[in-house]
Formats: C-alpha cells, structure tokens, sequence
C-alpha cells in the first residue's frame, strides 16, 4: 500500500478509536466506580482516569499533556482523587468498567477486538516515545491479563500517540490551549461549544480571538477561511505522521479493527449522547453541517 493508502486508512483507524474509547468518560457506571473510591460525586473523573498513569506527577504536568484543557479545573480533579485515593486504583477502576462496558454494550465485537490486542501492544512498543508523554505513561502502566480490556489499552495508549502528536503539532505552529479549542470548534462547526467545555471563559476567548485574528486566521469573532484552512493542515498533518502507527500494527490488522468497530461506532457515540449529550467527545463526531 502506498503512502496515500496509509494515510487514509490510518484517518478510518484513528476516527473510530476515537470512538471505541470515548464513551468511558461519561459511562454512569465508571464515574460510581470512581466515586465509590472516596471521590466525591466521582468529580473530575474525565481528568483523572484519562492521566491515570501520570497522575502522581502532579497538575501541572497532567495539564501541560492534555494542552488544550483549563489547568484551573486539571488541578481540582488532579488534588481531589489525591486526597482520596492513588492513581492505580482510579486505573484498575475505570479498566473494570471498560470490561463489563464493552461486554454489555458492543459484544459482538470483543472476540476480534481481543485477538488483535497483541497487535496493539507490539506497534505500541515500537513506537518512540520522545516528547510523547502521555503515551509513555500509558505504555509503561501495568498491563492486565483480561484480553478484551487488554487490547483496548492498546488502542488507547496508540490513540494518546496519536493525540500526543496532534498536540506538538498546534504547539509547532503557535496555537495555544484555548485557540486550539477554537480552531477544533470551526472545524467541525460546533458553534462555539468546544473552548467553554474547556474552561475558557470570555475573556480568554477575547485574547485567544485577537490573537488569531493578528494571523489572519479569524475576524470579528469568528474563525475566516484561512483558519480553516490552516486546521485542515494541521489535522492532515496529524495523519501523515500518524500513517506511521497504524503501519506498525500491520494493514491486516488495521483493517480488521477498522471493519470491526465501524459497525458499532454509532452504538457507542449514541452511549456518550444518553450519559453525557450530543456535544462531548468531538473527535468522535463529524462535522456538523
């Protein structure tokens, strides 16, 4: 397959583990299991399972990782589950509820998916993991004997590669945590939405507007077609590089995981529209019309 080829089929495979991941964050049953942990109302579970591994170093490292996310609120969950519990069992939790998740939701697919957990971890090992932080954490964090919740580790420490690189890239180019919100928010026509479920506040979206619109890339308020156009080729840039890591899993094997969760990638959205609404997880959505 040609480099195109790669490229495209890594965009498919990207986009539904995306999906395949997602619903977790806002699944009743996780939160519960976070809150039965000492954290109250499970609050900042969204923060604090997704870093799990990488939460004993502290907010500040956990918000510089997640980039685009307001730190005010990656500290209040980061020193709330600390003054309750320690990052593995918020870990072995949040992997339990995967597990009776994936069973209950999807189970049609969770043979195939098992089977090509051993896929995940060796292109996961191959990778390297400089300036990847979050990947290297959950690559490095201890990895489980139950098949199906093992081979969805895979997928997420590959997707965290995959958001670990998106990150350098806006970084690369200059845009700061609340543009990117911003730009994503364009993107996919959300409105306005994306940025204030991050935290950003008006006055921050003043400051991260008048800076886009010194760049040419937004006036009055709104993002032009030059900065859609510029987060066209930051997302097409993710992609490119990205090839690599789906190359590492094997075409095969790619396109097995693809025509897997493409069936039930709806089913799965559709679990973040009943738990959380129709806005979060954005990556896992198209772009609005």
């Amino acid at each position: 397959m040609n480099d195109q080829g790669w490229i495209e089929l890594g965009r498919r495979a990207s986009f539904v583990s995306h999906r395949l991941i997602g619903w977790i964050y806002w699944d009743p049953r996780a939160i519960e299991m976070n809150a039965a942990l000492g954290i109250p109302n499970g609050l900042g579970y969204y923060v604090t399972s997704r870093a799990a591994p990488l939460l004993s170093a502290g907010a500040d490292v956990v918000s510089a990782v997640f980039y685009s996310i307001n730190p005010v609120a990656i500290r209040f969950a980061v020193d709330l589950a600390a003054e309750h519990t320690d990052w593995r069992a918020i870990y072995d939790a949040r992997n339990a509820a995967v597990g009776a998740g994936l069973r209950e939701f999807v189970p049609e697919i969770c043979d195939g998916l098992a089977e090509l957990g051993p896929r995940f971890w060796d292109a996961a090992d191959s990778l390297p993991e400089s300036g990847r932080t979050l990947f290297a954490a959950h690559r490095s964090a201890p990895r489980v004997d139950d098949q199906l919740v093992s081979a969805w580790l895979g997928v997420n420490c590959l997707r965290e590669w995959r958001g670990d690189t998106h990150f350098a890239i806006l970084l690369a180019d200059g845009i700061d945590r609340v543009q990117a919100g911003i730009l994503h928010d364009a993107h996919l026509n959300y409105g306005g939405w994306i940025p204030r479920s991050r935290g950003a506040d008006d006055e921050a979206l003043r400051v991260a507007f008048s800076g886009l619109e010194r760049r040419g890339l937004a006036e009055n308020g709104l993002v032009n077609d030059a900065g859609l156009a510029l987060r066209a080729r930051l997302e097409e840039r993710t992609d490119e590089i990205c090839a690599q890591m789906w190359n590492a899993v094997g075409e095969d094997a790619t396109r097995r995981f693809v025509e897997l969760v493409e069936p039930v990638g709806q089913r799965l959205l559709t679990r973040i529209d009943e738990t959380a609404g129709p806005d979060w997880m954005p990556a896992a959505r198209e772009r609005r019309s």
